[in-house]
């Protein structure tokens, strides 16, 4: 298959390329669909490249458009473009399916919604007298994710790029509500109109995960992604939510000197112990350092339990239950990656069996640390 993409450098169009490539160097081995070629076209572009990529190609994906002109009359690129691109099907005899980019705003009175219609129209009439050709109209609501242009057409994008630079925002109205899609999203369902499977309802097309939320709500999040790196806790982000994909918008506007995160770690002559990440609902992960033949622990828990993970040097794990003189033992490394839990009413250690070399565990503990609530005490194994 042979795909035209117009708008290929835009922030949907460099997406959608993106894992178009993928598919067709086999990376994305998950599609089950074979790309053979991918002409990329933009509105800067000779036009008799356009003109020979109508002629080849078996879908267009058409991105292409204006939506913060200069001036109004602009916008009537979002129509003539389309007219020239179907024009230009018809003189190649090509009737392969064309997807369109459109906004909810064609719904509104105002001159870029005018122009969306124009061109859903147009579309819908092109795909009438031709033979039903297979159009697919997408409307989008305000689109979010990485690679999105800052302080341009997205309130998103803006506040992400702002907070992670710690750069000053302006919301007005923290009640004002957005309905949201995001990029991976629409990628997924263009992929599937690709296939013919798209969703459709009607003479529409729609990509079936959308979010509603407050700027306020957007805003509030985004302030708790740029201080995780003070408190280490990393909020929920469940599977598929807005969360989780707001999360990952945000990251991609750190700047570099925000990619990297010093932890502070307390140091003593044993070794050391830093605090790497904790959650709200799922405790903390640690990283302890012992020095050769140090012992770290010998303490038990009423409630709180933990896994130990060697992943560098030897150590001997020793845990005895409250009231009893058996004392079981477990000797590891980094060479063999074992977990062990640290049982709640067993008193507990780790040694280092090595005399030259430190010992590196990964330490979970089911809950944060609470210092009016510890949970610890003082016993030897």
């Amino acid at each position: 298959m042979k795909i035209l993409v117009t708008g290929a450098k835009g922030f949907i169009g460099k997406n959608l390329v993106a894992n178009l490539r993928n598919i067709q160097d086999g990376k994305d081995k998950t599609r089950d669909i074979t790309i053979d070629d991918i002409f990329e076209y933009d509105v800067d572009d000779d036009k008799e490249l356009l003109k020979q990529y109508t002629k080849d190609c078996d879908f267009i994906f058409n991105l292409a458009g204006i939506n913060r002109p200069e001036n109004k009359e602009e916008f009537n690129i979002n129509h003539s473009f389309l007219a020239e691109l179907l024009n230009l099907l018809k003189e190649n005899n090509n009737t392969c399916p064309v997807m369109l980019s459109s906004s909810t705003q064609a719904l509104l009175d105002n001159d870029y919604g005018k122009s969306k219609k124009e061109a859903e129209d147009l579309l819908l009439k092109y795909g009438k007298n031709n033979n039903d050709v297979r159009v697919c109209i997408y409307r989008f609501p305000n689109v979010f994710g990485k690679w999105c242009r800052p302080n341009y057409n997205s309130a998103v994008a803006t506040f992400c790029n702002n907070i992670a630079n710690d750069l000053p925002i302006t919301v007005n109205d923290e009640k004002t509500e957005l309905t949201l899609v995001y990029i991976d999203d629409i990628v997924d369902e263009m992929i599937l109109a690709l296939k013919g499977n798209e969703h459709r309802e009607n003479d529409y097309c729609f990509v079936p995960i959308t979010y509603k939320k407050t700027l306020g709500e957007i805003v509030e999040l985004l302030y708790t992604y740029n201080n995780q790196p003070n408190t280490l806790i990393m909020p929920s982000i469940p599977k598929d939510s807005f969360e989780k994909k707001l999360y990952s918008t945000y990251l991609s506007y750190l700047p570099e000197r925000k990619i990297k995160i010093e932890l502070k770690g307390n140091v003593d002559d044993r070794g050391s112990f830093t605090e790497f990440l904790k959650t709200e609902s799922n405790g903390q992960f640690s990283i302890n350092v012992s020095k050769p033949g140090i012992t770290k622990g010998q303490h038990w828990h009423n409630t709180k339990w933990e896994f130990f993970l060697v992943v560098s040097g030897r150590a001997l794990i020793q845990e005895r239950k409250l009231g009893s003189d058996e004392i079981i033992e477990y000797e590891v490394s980094g060479d063999k990656l074992e977990a062990v839990h640290m049982l709640p009413g067993y008193t507990h250690n780790i040694i280092n069996l090595s005399d030259t070399e430190n010992l590196v565990t990964i330490m979970w503990a089911n809950e944060l640390f609470d210092s009016n609530k510890p949970d610890t005490f003082f016993e030897e194994v």
